[in-house]
């Protein structure tokens, strides 16, 4: 579904992705784990369209993403749920939802979305930003449901939450998973980020250090030792 060819992108002078090589196959969880800097974000900005591409080839089913907007990408199917979940404080829950079929999707998608977050449906009429952090995080996936993604971007989605709430998150992306969505996963919690994952890739640097099957991965005494607290 997802290629990334020799993807290279910069900010400013200093470069943040160098050569790096990514595959998503249809319906995979694939994990991008890594230190903090080593470009994780960047490479799902930039697959969305709100970095810029120095190099490099990006394909999503065929598609050169590289010569389309971020507004087309969504259109295709490319939705990203952006680190620090970024949604619209003073408005409803119901109506950040429907935002989030603006460019694709459907409103008539609220009815489905809502049911897969009990407590969202709650608080339709609540300004979002009353809710919790757990819960405005499910907000900023249900925003990105509704635009039936065929690739789900999911940017840091246990950053700062309670351990209660990290554990419904990545609850919530196993369902998914095992409802055949394709995602891509960055998350700080290597260890919850693999074992949910099919693949994962280690990155150091702007590149690919280590790739392959994540409970391989999770077993790496490499891995073990920089990144699981081993």
């Amino acid at each position: 579904m997802l290629d990334l060819a020799g993807v290279s992108s910069r900010y400013g002078r200093i470069p943040a992705l160098a050569g790096f090589d990514l595959h998503v196959g249809n319906g995979e969880l694939v994990a991008l784990v890594g230190a903090n800097g080593a470009g994780k974000t960047t490479v799902l900005r930039t697959i969305s369209g709100v970095q810029p591409l120095s190099g490099g080839v990006i394909r999503f089913e065929g598609n050169d993403l590289a010569q389309l907007s971020p507004r087309r990408r969504v259109q295709l199917g490319v939705v990203q749920v952006p680190e620090g979940r970024q949604i619209f404080a003073p408005l409803s829950v119901e109506d950040n939802l429907r935002l989030g079929a603006f460019a694709r999707g459907s409103p008539r998608q609220l009815a489905t979305v809502l049911a897969m977050f009990p407590a969202l449906e709650q608080k339709r009429r609540d300004a979002a930003g009353t809710l919790s952090g757990g819960q405005q995080q499910m907000l900023a996936i249900g925003r990105a449901m509704m635009a039936s993604p065929r690739l789900l971007l999911l940017d840091e989605p246990s950053m700062g939450l309670a351990p209660r709430f990290v554990a419904e998150v990545f609850t919530l992306i196993a369902r998914l998973k095992g409802q055949g969505m394709t995602i891509l996963l960055v998350d700080q919690n290597a260890h919850a980020a693999l074992a949910v994952a099919d693949r994962g890739y280690v990155m150091e640097a702007g590149r690919v250090s280590l790739c392959g099957v994540a409970r391989d991965l999770l077993c790496d005494h490499q891995v073990r030792q920089a990144y699981l607290g081993a």
